[in-house]
């Protein structure tokens, strides 16, 4: 906690203005520049540059210690945007260009690697990337199952690597002066948090299986995961919706939310945990559920909820997503990097609003840069804690207790029952059917390994 304080502290210094992307921060050029290093650029390689990772290889570009050295995806036309995004933010280099990520990992003049490629590649690809002494921001979720999760953090210890979650709200100034203060007991001792996410999705139905497209690589796109044929609808997005790849809403937005709340409420595995729900609003080809309701039940008489509906975007307490923890003597609210304290009867004692202009409501609709201001100062701590040899402000095993309780919510789901959990280290208890979820078959040659 001291470290983020401290590094938050000094990228809010000063007066002057540091502009980041399409994002305005305050802090002074000289605070900055001893911070991050401005003569020592950091050379990164963007792997999965098609929406998520074509607006974060603009925010690497755009930090003065860092260069975007190498973008790589399997669709040809995604690499072609994404060189153009790099080259328009005016840097003075051009990135090498990329199909096979083994490539990149073999390219010894790379020291990091961002990853937004599709779930069931996160872990392994940091776990490669680890291997090949490469430091690493991974996009959330850190993991597809719980086993590959623990190989993560395994790896990034092993081969004494910085891994970073793509849990932006780790690095927002605001909402971890809302934190401290939770843990000070600004509303006395905390016993439950409700979070949320809501949207408007639509149905989705695929294609037969039809002929690869010309641009893409459907052998690599897949990769550690077992072959199954190509079919349209899959590819970019909707492979979330489907469990041979994805993770469902639960870990696309829920990890955020259940992050923050895990944060806040200072605990790390459950003990029991519940989750109903399913495909409601349409008859569609989607295999994750569109409605869930999720309750953890953690050590010391603490409870976590989380509702996610996809299809129905009615928000609550007047927000698409949020976070409300409860308390001994009231609430705190907080969805993005501001928060705010209400008493017991609900009255507003106190509201700290963030500079960015980031609120919960506008995060997350847009899949490029849903967070471009957070998204700036994690990746400065992500290349802090390089230079510096420390742990970031969301380090891997931080990120893999937020992603294992959603991965768990998912099991509880698919077996249709509440699981029993091992609160020293997140396993399941007493049900041989559930277990068999901890990780999962991979396509030979493609599992992942320490």
């Amino acid at each position: 906690m001291e470290k983020r304080r401290d590094f938050i502290k000094k990228l809010t210094a000063g007066a002057a203005v540091l502009t980041m992307g399409d994002s305005v921060f305050p802090f002074s050029a000289a605070s900055y520049n001893r911070i991050v290093g401005a003569n020592e650029r950091i050379r990164v390689a963007t792997i999965g540059v098609n929406s998520r990772g074509n607006g974060m290889g603009r925010t690497f570009a755009n930090q003065k210690n860092a260069e975007v050295a190498s973008i790589c995806d399997v669709d040809e036309r995604a690499i072609a945007k994404a060189l153009k995004t790099i080259q328009n933010t005016g840097v003075d280099y051009t990135p090498k260009t990329e199909k096979d990520l083994r490539k990149v990992l073999d390219d010894k003049s790379i020291d990091a690697i961002f990853i937004a490629t599709p779930d069931h590649w996160h872990a392994p690809l940091t776990i490669m990337g680890c291997k090949a002494g490469k430091h690493v921001y991974v996009e959330k979720p850190l993991c597809h199952n719980p086993r590959e999760g623990e190989l993560a953090v395994e790896a990034a210890r092993k081969y004494n690597r910085v891994v970073q979650m793509g849990a932006q709200r780790r690095s927002a100034p605001v909402l971890t002066q809302g934190i401290e203060q939770l843990h000070k007991g600004i509303i006395g001792r905390v016993y439950m948090a409700k979070t949320w996410y809501t949207n408007t999705r639509k149905d989705l139905f695929l294609k037969p299986a039809g002929p690869v497209p010309s641009w893409l690589d459907w052998d690599l796109w897949q990769g550690p995961a077992p072959r199954v044929p190509y079919q349209e609808g899959f590819v970019h997005y909707n492979w979330h919706w489907f469990w041979h790849w994805g993770t469902g809403e639960a870990l696309n937005n829920g990890t955020h939310e259940v992050d923050v709340a895990r944060w806040g409420l200072g605990v790390d595995f459950p003990i029991h945990v519940t989750s109903v729900g399913g495909r409601y609003h349409y008859k569609d080809d989607w295999e994750t559920p569109d409605t869930q309701i999720v309750t953890m039940e953690f050590p010391g008489r603490i409870t976590l909820m989380w509702e996610s509906r996809s299809s129905n975007g009615r928000s609550i307490e007047g927000q698409d997503r949020g976070i409300i923890f409860y308390g001994e003597n009231g609430s705190l609210d907080t969805g993005g990097d501001s928060y705010k304290v209400y008493d017991l009867g609900g009255k507003l004692v106190n509201e700290i609003k963030t500079t960015s202009g980031e609120t919960a409501v506008n995060q997350g609709r847009n899949l490029e840069s849903p967070n471009v201001g957070m998204d700036a100062l994690h990746v400065a701590d992500f290349l802090d804690a390089i230079k510096n040899n420390r742990r970031p402000n969301c380090d891997v095993e931080s990120g893999y207790k937020s992603t294992v309780a959603m991965l768990l919510s998912n099991i509880s789901w698919r077996v249709g029952r509440d699981l029993k959990i091992n609160p020293e280290n997140g396993h399941i208890l007493d049900d041989k059917e559930a277990e068999k979820l901890w990780g999962r078959e991979y396509e030979k040659g493609w599992e992942p390994k320490v």
